[in-house]
């Protein structure tokens, strides 16, 4: 009696496609989505100042435009480190932390931070 499975060349790539099916649907989970991912984040701690209302804008700053914050070295694609945003965020000066205390708003939490960080690493992309 034989154990060892019968191996044809079409089972070994049928094996190999689901490896490779499997990794890219792996990889598409790993993708920080703006809409879903970061979109939320922005709306809820930065929208209010930094946002597409001109009357409450503060220091002409758009992060809801991406060409705005790219512009103005807030988020710097594929470089977290030097994102003034994220500097910002993780700020313990009271001067320049954000958001602010007078705005009243939460901190954002280690896991937004994370979702942030890695959105810029892949990218930035809106």
């Amino acid at each position: 009696m034989k154990s060892e499975l019968h191996r044809t060349p079409s089972a070994c790539l049928t094996v190999i496609a689901i490896l490779i099916l499997s990794s890219a649907i792996a990889s598409a989970e790993d993708q920080v989505r703006f809409n879903r991912d970061v979109r939320p984040i922005l709306s809820d701690k930065c929208f209010f100042c930094h946002g597409p209302d001109s009357a409450k804008r503060e220091a002409e700053l758009r992060l809801d435009d991406r060409d705005v914050a790219l512009d103005s070295g807030a988020i710097v694609p594929e470089k977290p480190e030097e994102s003034e945003m994220l500097r910002r965020i993780l700020s313990q000066d009271p001067d320049k932390q954000m958001p602010p205390a007078s705005a009243k708003l939460a901190k954002l939490t280690q896991a937004e931070i994370a979702t942030l960080r890695k959105w810029i690493k892949q990218g930035a992309e809106y």
